[in-house]
């Protein structure tokens, strides 16, 4: 039976590199993401990367900051996997800002996005995970999950609640051997950096931090990598 992987926002950057690497590794795959010409694409390209015809691709249109939305999407990957055996909550979304003068409301949209949408998307598919005495969770934190920056305002606040949500759910878990991991990236070529006039070679490659995760996922089941910091080879930008 092929693996499960579930990927938010799936269909760029990190996620995307993540949703490559699984499927290549056999795995079935379901993504969600906001942009469906971009869902569309993406399940083009995992279909020609799959290893065998059983493998299954589940995309779904959807944005994690709407609970009904991202319960769909949920119900959907249970009907169609059956069970999940790894969670990737990635999608989030930055928007800079500072705390004493950013506009009305960005720390709820940030919090909706970044926390909320990993913490409700884990809670309903923790259960099956729970009944198949394993899995693994990993959750997208990020650099500014340790330090506060200039003009990271309320997105460091959503990213330190972030790695709070990962610790917590490490030590509930861990006694139904499932695994938590919490992702803290630095700076990497994405979406969130276009237009920037630093050359390619001072970001980090999405594919890299693809890579720590299959081999963080490939571990033997005694050991569990609770956090992992990747940066720049120059140190943050």
């Amino acid at each position: 039976m092929n693996k499960k992987i579930v990927i938010t926002g799936g269909t760029k950057g990190i996620g995307l590199a993540i949703a490559r690497k699984f499927t290549m590794g056999g795995f079935d795959v379901a993504v969600c993401a906001r942009n469906e010409n971009d869902l569309l694409a993406l399940d083009s390209a995992l279909a020609a990367l799959r290893r065998h015809e059983s493998q299954k691709i589940l995309m779904a249109k959807c944005d994690i900051s709407k609970k009904d939305e991202l319960k769909a999407f949920s119900d959907d990957v249970l009907r169609e996997f059956g069970r999940v055996d790894m969670l990737v909550n990635n999608g989030g979304v930055f928007l800079p800002g500072q705390i004493h003068k950013e506009e009305d409301g960005l720390l709820e949209k940030l919090i909706e996005t970044n926390l909320y949408s990993a913490y409700n998307l884990s809670r309903w598919l923790i259960p099956g995970m729970i009944k198949h005495n394993t899995g693994h969770i990993f959750n997208m934190c990020s650099v500014a999950s340790l330090t506060a920056y200039p003009n990271g305002g309320s997105y460091s606040v959503s990213k330190f609640a972030m790695l709070g949500l990962s610790k917590a759910l490490r030590e509930e878990l861990k006694d139904f051997n499932i695994k938590v991991t919490a992702l803290l990236p630095g700076a990497t070529l994405t979406d969130s950096w276009k237009g920037t006039d630093l050359p390619i070679s001072r970001f980090m490659k999405a594919e890299d931090v693809a890579d720590i995760v299959w081999d963080i996922y490939n571990l033997s089941a005694n050991t569990v990598v609770e956090e992992i910091v990747l940066r720049p080879l120059l140190g943050d930008i």
